[in-house]
């Protein structure tokens, strides 16, 4: 399965220091131990600040979903980055970011990355599930728990979609 790559060990770094978008994205990609499989990060990272100059990816109530696509990579590969105190994200409702997603894609697989996309839309968008992950980071539980509650999440999300999918094709 091509999601497989979703929210594994090294996904999640629960305290980004930056409190500033293009930081915070450069923090996330630098510190989240799953983008060094990207052989070009530096490629990858100005893919991601070139799709956020066209427009934010906040998508209000605290979440962003930052993107880049690149060739060759091959699978998925998604990280979470969570703040606190918030990110100014020049976000759609005017408040700070507290989760910062960042999708790696490759360029030649639009379908996966909006699959991805819809799935972690979908599981952020319960305010219990925000709440619950921004009271973990101050409990210290550990980033292992934080990414199986994500990827849990993010599975359950994926297969929802899918069923409702073949729900309309039949």
């Amino acid at each position: 399965m091509a999601f497989s790559h979703c929210f594994l060990k090294g996904s999640v770094v629960k305290k980004l220091i930056s409190r500033e978008k293009y930081q915070a994205i450069h923090e996330l990609i630098q510190r989240a131990p799953i983008f060094t499989k990207i052989h070009n990060l530096n490629e990858f990272e100005e893919a991601v600040f070139e799709r956020e100059k066209l427009q934010t990816t906040s998508m209000g109530r605290g979440v962003a979903v930052a993107h880049g696509r690149i060739k060759n990579l091959g699978k998925v590969i998604t990280a979470l980055g969570i703040s606190r105190e918030g990110i100014d994200f020049d976000a759609i409702d005017g408040k700070p970011v507290h989760f910062l997603f960042i999708i790696a894609t490759d360029i030649n697989n639009r379908d996966e990355y909006l699959k991805v996309l819809a799935s972690i839309i979908r599981s952020i968008r319960d305010e219990s599930m925000r709440h619950a992950i921004l009271s973990s980071c101050a409990r210290n539980t550990s980033q292992n728990e934080i990414e199986k509650a994500m990827r849990e999440s993010f599975f359950n999300s994926l297969n929802t979609l899918s069923a409702s999918r073949k729900a309309t094709v039949a």
